[in-house]
């Protein structure tokens, strides 16, 4: 029974809880009924009040200037004076010369390779060319000898003919074994790698001890100055392009740090690929860029004239572009947002390349706090 009677009274006070809330409830809406009524006579006497007031902005009337129609294209940087080093014998490196970074100029030695097999190999050449000479002089005293003989008459012209022979012999053996001595000569000289031209030492891969084979990289010799720029272009823009077109080097912002020229076109279309190759010639007296980097450049196909917006007046929401334009609606300024689709930055615009026309008036402030349709007020 008091189980009973205690959920009981717990009910009626639910109940009256919620009479109470509901009484309260209307109420309020009654209150807010009459306020509405109140102010909707206020309004109805008040001229001003008649719509929402106008929001201060900036106008900015968009702009023509000239528009680069270009593309980009990741290029690799590479230098006509920079020389991969190789070995043109094979063994086992002896001593190094330089360190890497090194300067050196054009013939300077940088490495020696063991030459011993290889002098040995001169020493039997000059060897075999002394005792060839030694029998030339030979032969030519049997020639000189029968030669006298067969003037006098005592021997004949056959024995005559057969010393010659003799001689003519042993002079093209002689000649035949200095050839070889002078090959053998000229490889020797290659167990001493030297600098093919002024430049910095790159990297030195190799170490004393270290046997090397005529495709093993020794190191690199670099020459600071000019590089070319190697960009592949699809074949289907191959058509457009000419000698002389603008090629600009860009960095990760978008910022020009080389200009150059188009100075070499492929007339063959990579079979793999399916690319043209494209060379421009980069001027690099600062040093900011280096052999073999991957870079971006931007080819210049031509220019058009084009509308550009402050990008302060553009907001970006969900990946999309929108600007507010100021219109005239019946004697007033009304802001409506526009969508857009924007291309490159040229300083604190944007490109528009939809959604704005010349001449149209811009917000560039106070966007934050406008909708579309609200009514605007332009600020001197």
């Amino acid at each position: 029974m008091v189980a009973y009677w205690a959920m009981g009274k717990l009910d009626f006070t639910a109940r009256l809880f919620a009479n109470s809330v509901r009484s309260t409830l209307l109420w309020a809406v009654v209150l807010l009924a009459g306020f509405g009524v109140a102010c909707s006579k206020g309004s109805a006497n008040d001229p001003q009040a008649q719509g929402p007031p106008s929001i201060p902005v900036k106008l900015e009337t968009a702009r023509l200037v000239p528009i680069s129609d270009t593309t980009e294209y990741v290029a690799t940087l590479k230098s006509r004076d920079s020389a991969i080093i190789m070995p043109q014998v094979e063994g086992q490196i002896t001593e190094i010369h330089v360190h890497s970074g090194d300067r050196v100029s054009r013939g300077a030695f940088l490495m020696e390779i063991d030459p011993t097999k290889q002098q040995a190999t001169v020493n039997s050449q000059e060897h075999n060319r002394a005792a060839q000479e030694a029998n030339l002089k030979w032969a030519q005293e049997q020639y000189d000898r029968i030669s006298a003989l067969a003037a006098a008459g005592v021997v004949s012209k056959q024995d005559l003919d057969q010393a010659r022979s003799a001689r003519d012999n042993a002079q093209a053996q002689l000649r035949a074994l200095d050839a070889q001595l002078q090959e053998q000569q000229v490889q020797l000289h290659y167990y001493r790698v030297a600098a093919p031209t002024d430049g910095i030492v790159g990297d030195i891969p190799v170490r004393v001890g270290d046997r090397v084979t005529t495709t093993t990289v020794l190191t690199t010799v670099d020459k600071p100055g000019s590089l070319e720029a190697y960009v592949f272009i699809p074949v289907e823009h191959s058509p457009q392009l000419r000698m002389n077109m603008p090629v600009e080097i860009v960095d990760g912002e978008g910022n020009v740090i080389a200009s150059s020229r188009i100075s070499f076109i492929s007339p063959q279309v990579d079979n793999t690929t399916q690319t043209v190759l494209i060379k421009a010639r980069i001027a690099n007296n600062e040093d900011k860029l280096r052999t073999l980097q991957f870079v971006r450049a931007r080819v210049v196909w031509g220019t058009h004239q084009g509308p550009v917006v402050p990008v302060l007046a553009v907001t970006r929401l969900g990946g999309l572009y929108f600007a507010f334009v100021a219109e005239d609606q019946n004697g007033k300024l009304v802001a409506h947002q526009k969508p857009l689709r924007v291309g490159e930055m040229i300083g604190n615009d944007y490109v528009v390349l939809e959604g704005i026309k010349p001449g149209d008036k811009v917000i560039v402030s106070g966007t934050q706090y406008l909708v579309d349709g609200a009514p605007v007020a332009p600020q001197s």
